[in-house]
């Protein structure tokens, strides 16, 4: 059902351009992107009865690269032929490429803007079905080309920027590091300094003591001697002096 209902909808595309004809540039007003480009590629299977032909339709620009792999798959029937006739018209009706066999590709640049048509013939069996296997689709070399460099570009400017966020986590770790090594090192200074104040502290107050014990011994003992200076004993029968 689905095959068949994809068969109809090229089919009514493939008679509305009839009328007017192939045309090597449909639609000149419009641009190529506004133009249908229809699916990159298609892949699928068919069923070709004895006799039997079938044809599909697929849209390509000029300049793209159209190609179509076939193989069958499964034949079936009396007087078993797995040959398959393959041909693929232009817009205008000419042959672009022609095979007669189980297999093979047709690839070619396209030259014609439009709706390029492929028939698959199964004359050799006329008692056999067979079931083919196809891959058809178009691309454009130039567009492919293009979204390399972005890539190979976008790669570089990604591998870049994991570059430069690398080289500054490095340096930012590398920063951090010396950092806390200063730290450490002031924070060293700062407890040694600390217990130099305290002993300095410790210093100053107990040879201020013993200085000033020192001071007032010192001074307790000159008066001492001085009073010694003026003490005398009286003689017997004189009068104490005032």
């Amino acid at each position: 059902m689905l095959q068949k209902g994809f068969y109809l909808v090229w089919l009514l595309l493939l008679f509305g351009l009839s009328n007017s004809g192939a045309l090597k540039d449909p639609h000149p007003e419009l641009s190529d992107q506004e133009l249908f480009w229809g699916a990159d590629q298609y892949d699928f299977s068919i069923m070709l009865h004895a006799g039997d032909l079938q044809c599909y339709w697929h849209f390509a620009h000029f300049g793209e690269r159209f190609y179509l792999n076939f193989m069958v798959q499964l034949v079936t029937g009396v007087a078993l032929d797995r040959h398959l006739s393959v041909t693929v018209n232009a817009p205008s009706g000419l042959i672009v490429g022609k095979v007669d066999d189980a297999s093979g590709q047709i690839a070619f640049s396209v030259k014609e803007t439009g709706f390029y048509q492929m028939c698959f013939s199964n004359f050799h069996n006329r008692l056999g079905s067979m079931q083919v296997f196809l891959n058809f689709g178009v691309y454009y070399e130039g567009q492919k080309e293009e979204e390399k460099k972005k890539k190979e570009e976008d790669m570089k400017q990604i591998n870049s920027t994991l570059s430069f966020i690398e080289q500054s986590s490095s340096r930012l770790q590398r920063f951090v590091f010396h950092m806390w090594r200063h730290y450490n090192y002031e924070r060293m200074r700062r407890g040694t300094d600390f217990y130099l104040l305290q002993s300095n502290s410790t210093y100053v107050n107990i040879w201020s003591a013993v200085q000033s014990l020192l001071i007032i011994t010192a001074g307790y003992l000159q008066l001492y001697c001085l009073k010694r200076l003026f003490n005398t004993k009286p003689a017997e029968g004189d009068k104490p002096r005032c």
